[in-house]
């Protein structure tokens, strides 16, 4: 039957290009030129790699070869270099090798093995066994890699090498750099499910009756002629049958076909945002009623309209969109990113209000989309490349096919900010793109996200929904030329902040001030973009631009954007906080700046409250500095002069006290400590984000604490990543940190047994010893 075998352990790494001379008689070139290729060189099956004997009649490999673990970036461990990108992230981008030795039973003999690779950045070509099998030119697709053939068995060993190449550059943001996800290795009986193979399509009809129609794509991969049945049934979460559907289908061999069948389902929970409810489709395939392949396949109920007068409804109620985009990336180990902290990403903007996401600007993990599914997301899903060449439009199928199932997922974006979207050439390629999708997937509207000149777009006519960039002044204009289409805010408020910077934006250390503000007519305000999307009710929502910052797109110092509403190292920022005040309906306040100014005593210091409440109050010791109202979407703003103590926000609803903030001055931190954020599991593969603070005498937060804080831990884990300053040069891999606005974030790698210790040492403070217990 099938197996999945994950593949990211033992692998050999290589930093650069390794030098093949060419030998000078015609041999060796004769004997390359079959079909296996790679005689001599880091693909050959005779090359040692990492070479470590104490047998001195074989012949010692010069070159230096590394033990890592996938996910792997080789990027992010440099030091950024002003002399570099600076929207790569001011990193020298090189290319190098992986290779990976492994061994098949000689039961694998009869089946079909093939290499799954999730993502590598960003041009890979894959070998096995010194034969060419794959060459991949795009850094955030999934494919397959089909090694049958080429297989040994038994006691003799295989050698899988990928090199990577990083002279093409496919964004303007941090890409990161080698097998950045995960590897699997798959065997299938010759007859099988094909790679996303199964789709599951449910039509509402009345009266809470659904059709499901189900198309499963087997593959005969045997030499001769098949008659396959395919037997579904739905699952509901706890295991429970609640409907079987089969179909049968004639596979020549060496062929695939399609095998199309469909029940009816009575009253199915309904996935929702907020109730994600998912069924499992388990389909097995018997040839001569004999089971060769079985595969679970995830998958909702749900229906939603698209209106072009009132918007977006879901399962029949009406519902903003209030989304968030982000780059797939995490600021202490690049795009290497463990699936548990993918979730936590996904449970971060959940916390946030957000009930939508996009998948900016390309497709991103499967764990990741696994727990927008899991939490539920509004998801966009978008292509990487606005084309219609061969390679573009096999991108583009790979996302729907991979993600067509997914509840989540509710438009097909085909791209980002082009060019041509306002071209004859570019009506074409959107045709085209749009023909593809359809095929792959009917059941989902099609969007492109069109910022530059949106008002004379030519893929409009064609789209199913419009998707604008920024442009707030052109929406009107649009919907009065596009009546029939609905219209959603694709990208909006990339305005930046710096956590905990409340002074003057300070570009020579690369801060930006960390109050709310429109940046400029192109790039407003949360706020007021907010304000501006609830008075239209045609406009179904927006992804605002970003839920977390990214490497790259920035200027020196800094390291990274700063629109996120959650910092680099997925520290809260205060817009995170606003974007709940405009998100959530459970009353809410939080006050902004922190309290901590010595030395500038009867200074004026702005002062913000955001709320979802009616009316807000502020105190200063205990003296009432005013009553405000606050308008939908609003915020409270004072100019108080700075006295030392307590300044506190009431906020109200009809009167009566409903929520509350306060920021107090603090003495000077006296104590280290350590929190553990995220969930973690002793598996080897999570890795534990925690956050390091200081507190003073009376046990109170400092904000602005600042030491120079050193990292350990036992041996349960490893720490591979910290950092705090968005403008610290100091490689995110150092173990010791200076912290920045009262917080570095931690990143542990867990093995598998605990328990795990985690130590924070400073001079002159008492240290901090977090214990995780699994």
């Amino acid at each position: 039957m099938r197996e999945k075998i994950l593949f990211n352990d033992d692998w050999l790494f290589h930093l650069g290009d390794i030098a093949l001379p060419l030998p000078k008689d015609k041999g060796p070139l004769y004997m390359q030129s079959k079909t296996e290729t790679m005689l001599w060189g880091p693909a050959s099956r005779h090359y040692n790699g990492r070479f470590d004997s104490y047998d001195t009649t074989v012949e010692m490999e010069t070159e230096p070869w590394d033990a890592v673990t996938l996910p792997h970036d080789y990027i992010i461990s440099q030091a950024p270099d002003k002399k570099q990108n600076n929207t790569l992230g001011y990193f020298k981008y090189e290319n190098a090798w992986y290779r990976k030795k492994f061994f098949l039973g000689e039961e694998d003999k009869e089946k079909r093995l093939t290499l799954y690779f999730e993502g590598v950045a960003t041009h890979a070509t894959v070998y096995v066994n010194g034969c060419i099998l794959k060459r991949n030119f795009c850094g955030y697709n999934s494919f397959e890699v089909d090694i049958t053939d080429v297989a040994k068995f038994g006691t003799e060993k295989n050698i899988l090498a990928v090199y990577v190449e990083t002279n093409h550059h496919e964004g303007w943001w941090y890409e990161g750099a080698g097998i950045y996800r995960h590897v699997w290795l798959c065997k299938t009986n010759p007859v099988a499910i094909d790679l996303y193979g199964v789709f599951v399509a449910p039509y509402k009809k009345e009266d809470d009756s659904w059709d499901i129609q189900v198309e499963t794509t087997v593959r005969n991969d045997s030499y001769q002629n098949v008659i396959v049945r395919a037997e579904s049934t739905v699952l509901d979460k706890d295991g429970n049958p609640i409907a079987t559907l089969s179909g049968n289908t004639d596979i020549p061999l060496r062929e695939k076909s399609v095998a199309k069948y469909s029940a009816n389902v009575k009253n199915p929970v309904l996935w929702d945002v907020d109730n994600p409810y998912q069924y499992t489709l388990k389909t097995d395939i018997y040839v001569n009623e004999i089971l060769t392949d079985s595969i679970h396949t995830r998958f909702g109920f749900r229906y939603f309209e698209t209106d072009a007068d009132k918007g977006f409804f879901l399962n029949g109620r009406p519902l903003k969109i209030k989304g968030l985009c982000a780059h797939q990336d995490f600021g202490l180990t690049g795009k290497a990113v463990a699936d548990n902290v993918h979730r936590y990403k996904a449970k971060l903007m959940k916390e946030m209000g957000a009930n939508g996401f996009r998948t900016s600007h390309y497709p991103h993990s499967e764990a990741f989309m696994d727990a927008l599914d899991d939490l539920g997301f509004i998801v966009m899903n978008e292509a990487r490349w606005f084309s219609s060449a061969e390679d573009s439009l096999n991108q583009l199928e790979m996302l729907i096919k991979r993600d067509r199932n997914r509840p989540s997922v509710f438009f097909w974006s085909l791209g980002n900010e082009e060019p041509h979207h306002i071209t004859e050439e570019g009506r074409r390629i959107c045709k085209a793109m749009m023909a593809l999708t359809r095929k792959s997937d009917p059941t989902r509207p099609v969007i492109t996200a069109v910022s530059n000149d949106p008002d004379i777009a030519t893929v409009y006519d064609d789209l199913d929904v419009i998707g604008i960039n920024y442009n707030l002044e052109k929406y009107d204009k649009i919907h009065s030329t596009y009546p029939q289409k609905a219209i959603l805010s694709s990208e909006c408020c990339a305005t930046g902040t710096t956590r905990g910077w409340y002074d003057e934006s300070s570009p020579e250390k690369g801060y930006i001030d960390a109050y709310d503000k429109d940046t400029n007519n192109w790039f407003r305000g949360r706020e007021n973009t907010w304000k501006f999307i609830m008075e239209r009710p045609w406009v179904m929502g927006a992804y605002q631009w970003t839920a977390f910052e990214h490497r790259g797109e920035t200027v020196w110092p800094r390291l990274c954007s700063q629109s996120g509403a959650i910092d680099l190292y997925l520290q809260k920022k205060d817009a995170f906080y606003q974007n709940q005040s405009h998100w959530l309906t459970t009353p809410m306040v939080h006050l902004l700046p922190h309290w901590n100014f010595k030395g500038r005593e009867g200074e004026p210091i702005k002062v913000f409250a955001y709320t979802n409440c009616e009316e807000l109050e502020l105190f200063l010791n205990g003296k009432s500095l005013g009553v405000q109202k606050i308008e939908p979407f609003g915020h409270g703003e004072w100019i108080v002069n700075y006295v030392p103590g307590k300044i506190e926000v009431v906020a109200k609803n009809n009167g009566e006290t409903v929520a509350k903030d306060c920021k107090e001055t603090t003495s000077q931190p006296v104590a280290l400590k350590l929190k553990l954020e995220n969930e973690v599991t002793a598996n080897g593969r999570d890795v534990a984000i925690i956050s390091c603070y200081c507190v003073d005498s009376n046990g109170l937060e400092v904000p602005t604490a600042c030491p120079f804080v050193r990292f350990h831990t036992n041996s349960a884990g490893k720490i591979i990543g910290t950092g705090s300053d968005i403008s610290d040069h100091t490689p995110v891999t150092e173990t010791d940190r200076k912290m920045r606005a009262g917080r570095i974030t931690v990143a542990v790698a867990v093995g598998k047994e605990g328990p795990l210790k985690v130590y924070a040492t400073s001079e002159n403070l008492i240290d901090a010893v977090l214990t995780i217990k699994f």
